[in-house]
């Protein structure tokens, strides 16, 4: 469907207006999967689902094997929103590939494909089979031959009438891949009626073949012979990532063989691989890469042994690294939009533009499955998919391109209405509208074009700085923002005052109880600010109501100054003035001690009186509890609580300790304890019925040999986390250069009544030397990691496991992955340009890669003007590139060959110096000389370069 460039630039218009008018393309919120449908089931449609969200609502249409379906023929299809209903299936008719096609107002997406198959299974011929006749100790295969199907089946034999089933043992097997029973060696037992029954696993209909007779030969018995292997697995077996495998190996032979199975590499097996039928089958569940390899089967018995092999691959359909996103992008610039898929083999890409193959022009291309757009226009907007695939499948990402066109409007960025700032500082003014394409800015003080100088400069953003502020720079500043659909204006006051300074600060003092003493805290502030005073004590904010009786703010309006009335021993500490204003702080502090008697001793006692001695004892309960009560953390099953001591001073005597009370949140009884050191400032209880980061109350007194004294207040502490029980899932690794690797996985679930998820940590080794692994951690929600300065061309192995405070969980299954080969170390050589006044064309001679370096896929030219110290970059997959190169300046360039490895080693830097009026030539080997000749090098080089270029 084709929009016009005025219908895309009104919806882009109305889609900035307003949630309740967001208009959305569509996105699939279901796709059909592959069905089977069983032949003679009773029911008699079979529905292939599809649902897309998507504002306008999208419609749909199905295509079988590329064709349209028409829904008019309602006696066969019926849509159902988007589902399609295909009614009384017909095995003829309507096998094959479907795909759904979702389309709105915005463009149109399609699903993935879809396959419907159909399950049947026929009976057998009628026709008598033949009686087989065998000696006693010699082999037999009876053939099974099912008739013609569909679907997966499986195989069983009747032993003359039912339900007597062949019993599988280490002499008798049924191959569910033939259908066939063997016999290693027959006995009398064996001679009957053999009937091979097949079931269709899909519609569960059986079907019974005629009757084989077994029977004996009259001439003898078999002697002894040695193992022939009858069934076997294929020499090379293809096998899908995480499919289950199964290899069958059965031997005839007299006496009856042993079967054993090895890796031919001499690897031992997995624990997860199993044995089954007596050694029959072997079966290897979730096929990952490392179980691909040769296999063997072994056929022993007293006469000899024989051997079956065969080689398992691994193949990977595609899946998603990287999808692309939803974009919303200006006019005029560039898009670069990128998808990565891994798989075995490597996946191909193309892209659709709303369900149609993107057609490729000059300023559309796609490089390594990535797409660039240059020059956008909203002709450019739609619905994007990206499909990677290889000969195993292929998926699908989509994403949605809006290319908007909007005039500057900085109504939902609106600049500030005012700044204050101080003299001397640094300010920036900020001027971000919307605007599609980016607008040009200029600013206004007042009337007065503002233009940059030593102190004023515009920022790449729009924004204005003026740095060294002073009082001339007040005034009322205008941004004007224009591009070619408009212009819009925003204004900002800034006004200038002078810093604040403390002209009279609090000293530190030494007093005695009862004394009343002023600290001081005096300020020159600038007229226009508001001023606020706040006074700290020890750490903590002083609430003037809670103490009214001991402290109050005294002094003027540009005064803070702090009464203390009645001073006691546990005002002694640290008092911070804390002046704040609009634009800025200050604060000064001052340590306060406070001296006294003490109390009256008490329980005085005299003790060992003699006629010229006596011995007094008394004793001084302490007044003050243990300050900073918190806690949290430890190990599991743990809780701790931590206090600052509290000082000698105030301990008031020998004996000196800590009770700590804790309780679960809501219980009524306290758990006592006693810490007997005064210098310990924490302590921990354990028991494993903690419950992991639940709450407790906490509280921490004080005693001494007199008695006990007063507790803290209350406060609440998070018992231990537990550490994380699960490894992260879904863990891969995907290599992205010579010597960078990045892991990703599924976030573990995780509740917060479990704690704070602190991160993951990432082990990886090579060579197998897991003890001398290394690891990286990264924060909790954080699902990837890239290894860095990895050796190349080596598998490295990785685990991830999450941690937090309580420590870290179980490890992930073991991934691995290879390091590329290092990039090329050839430079790409003799690298020739040809300028005119507009443009630039480079060539250079193609880099080939040695055998143990990556292959070259790409180059790329980096420039830069002489002036600047941003690099662009450009990708080409040729040996030549054109520059637009409008502005008059030297151009400083380089090229690099890009390979999967990394980037290759840079060609010797080229200078272009400006043309003005005349073409120009030059190349890495002319322009070397630049610098070293007179005036007439220009010419010199003209002449060099023509001789060159022509060769």
């Amino acid at each position: 469907m084709m929009l016009s460039w005025k219908h895309l630039i009104l919806l882009s218009f109305i889609g900035c207006l307003g949630g309740e008018l967001l208009l959305q393309g569509p996105v699939f919120i279901r796709e059909p999967s592959n069905s089977i449908f069983p032949v003679g089931s009773e029911d008699k449609k079979i529905t292939l689902n599809c649902e897309a969200r998507g504002n306008p609502s999208p419609h749909y249409r199905w295509q079988l094997n590329g064709s349209d379906i028409n829904p008019s023929m309602e006696y066969r299809y019926k849509l159902n929103g988007g589902n399609l209903v295909v009614i009384n299936p017909n095995r003829n008719w309507d096998t094959g590939s479907y795909q759904c096609f979702a389309t709105n107002s915005l463009g149109t997406i399609v699903s993935r494909e879809a396959k419907l198959q159909f399950a049947y299974l026929e009976n057998f011929k009628t026709k008598m089979r033949s009686t087989v006749s065998v000696r006693e100790g010699q082999g037999v295969v009876l053939l099974c031959g099912p008739p013609p199907h569909s679907g997966e089946l499986s195989y069983a034999w009747i032993f003359n009438e039912y339900p007597s089933f062949v019993e599988e043992d280490s002499r008798r097997f049924v191959s569910q891949e033939t259908g066939h029973l063997y016999i290693a060696k027959v006995e009398p037992s064996d001679v009957g009626n053999y009937t091979c029954v097949v079931t269709s696993t899909v519609t569960n209909t059986r079907v019974l073949g005629s009757p084989t007779p077994l029977v004996l030969r009259s001439d003898g018995v078999m002697g002894e012979y040695e193992p022939k292997i009858e069934v076997q697995f294929p020499e090379t077996l293809p096998v899908a990532k995480g499919a289950t495998v199964k290899l069958e190996c059965f031997a005839l032979g007299n006496p009856v063989p042993q079967i054993n199975w090895r890796r031919s590499d001499g690897l031992p097996f997995s624990s997860k691989i199993k044995l089954r039928k007596f050694n029959g089958v072997l079966e290897i569940p979730n096929f990952q890469q490392e179980d691909a390899g040769s296999y063997e089967c072994v056929a022993e018995n007293s006469r000899g042994r024989n051997v079956a092999r065969g080689r398992l691959t691994y193949y990977a359909k595609p899946h998603w690294v990287q999808l692309i996103r939803d974009v919303e992008i200006a006019v005029e610039d560039n898009l670069f939009w990128e998808c990565r898929a891994s798989g075995k083999p490597k996946p191909s890409y193309r892209w659709l533009k709303n369900g149609e193959a993107l057609v490729l022009e000059e300023r559309i291309q796609i490089e390594n499955g990535a797409l660039t757009i240059s020059n956008l226009n909203v002709t450019d907007s739609g619905m994007f998919q990206c499909i990677a695939e290889n000969k195993h499948g292929l998926i699908y990402s989509s994403a949605e391109l809006k290319v908007i066109a909007s005039a500057p409007d900085f109504s939902k960025t609106p600049m500030k209405k005012l700044l204050q700032v101080q003299v001397g500082s640094m300010v920036s003014l900020d001027c971000k509208p919307r605007a599609s394409p980016k607008a040009l800015h200029s600013w206004k003080r007042g009337d007065v074009i503002v233009q940059e100088n030593e102190r004023i400069s515009f920022l790449k953003d729009g924004g204005l700085q003026i740095v060294n502020v002073t009082k001339a720079d007040v005034g009322t500043y205008t941004c004007i923002a224009e591009n070619q659909f408009g212009k819009a204006n925003g204004t900002t006051r800034l006004v200038v005052t002078e810093p604040t300074r403390i002209t009279l600060a609090p000293s530190n003092m030494d007093v005695s109880v009862g004394e009343s003493v002023i600290l001081p805290c005096q300020v020159q502030h600038d007229p226009l600010l508001d001023i606020m005073f706040t006074w700290y004590f020890n750490g903590a904010l002083t609430d003037f109501k809670k103490d009214g009786s001991h402290f109050e703010k005294v002094g003027g309006s540009s005064s803070g100054d702090l009464m203390i009335r009645n001073i006691q021993l546990k005002h002694s500490g640290k008092y911070v003035c804390m002046v704040q204003t609009g634009v800025d702080s200050v604060s000064s502090a001052a340590d306060l001690i406070v001296r006294g008697s003490p109390g009256p001793p008490e329980n005085v006692k005299v003790d060992e009186i003699t006629d010229t001695t006596a011995q007094l004892s008394w004793k001084e309960v302490p007044e003050v509890p243990p300050s900073e009560v918190s806690g949290g953390g430890g190990s599991r099953s743990e809780l701790v609580i931590t206090w600052d001591p509290v000082p000698e001073e105030l301990q008031n005597g020998e004996g000196f300790g800590y009770v700590v009370a804790f309780r679960p949140l809501g219980v009524t009884n306290w758990i006592q304890t006693v810490v007997t050191s005064p210098d310990t400032p924490r302590y921990v209880f354990r028991n494993e019925s903690i419950v992991p980061f639940s709450l407790y109350e906490v509280k921490v007194g004080v005693y001494n040999n007199k008695g006990e004294g007063p507790f803290s207040p209350v406060t609440t502490v998070f018992s231990a986390e537990e550490e994380p029980t699960i490894a992260p899932s879904q863990v891969s690794a995907n290599s992205l250069s010579s010597s960078e690797i990045e892991v990703s996985w599924n976030t573990i679930p995780w509740k917060l009544s479990n704690g704070h998820l602190l991160g993951y940590e990432v082990r990886y080794w090579n060579n197998g030397e897991e003890e001398s692994s290394s690891k990286v951690k990264v924060a909790g929600n954080e699902t990837s990691a890239r290894l860095r300065g990895l050796k190349s061309n080596v598998a490295y192995y990785t685990a991830v496991r999450a941690y937090n405070s309580a420590g870290a969980g179980p490890f992930s299954a073991t991934v691995n992955a290879t390091t590329k080969k290092t990039p090329p170390s050839q430079p790409p050589g003799n690298v020739v340009w040809n300028a005119t006044d507009t443009k630039v064309l480079l060539n250079w001679e193609q880099v080939k890669a040695m055998e143990n370096e990556s292959e070259v896929t790409g180059y790329k030219v980096f420039y830069r003007t002489s002036s600047q110290n941003s690099v662009q970059v450009l990708n080409t997959n040729k040996t030549s590139a054109e520059l637009l190169l409008p502005i008059k300046e030297d151009y400083i360039i380089e090229v690099k060959a890009t390979t999967d490895g990394g980037d290759g080693t840079s060609s010797e830097q080229i200078r272009i110096p400006r043309i003005t009026n005349m073409d120009a030539r030059g190349s890495t080997s002319a322009i070397s000389h630049v610098h070293a000749v007179s005036s007439y090098v220009p010419v010199v080089l003209f002449f060099i370069v023509n001789a060159l270029w022509r060769y």
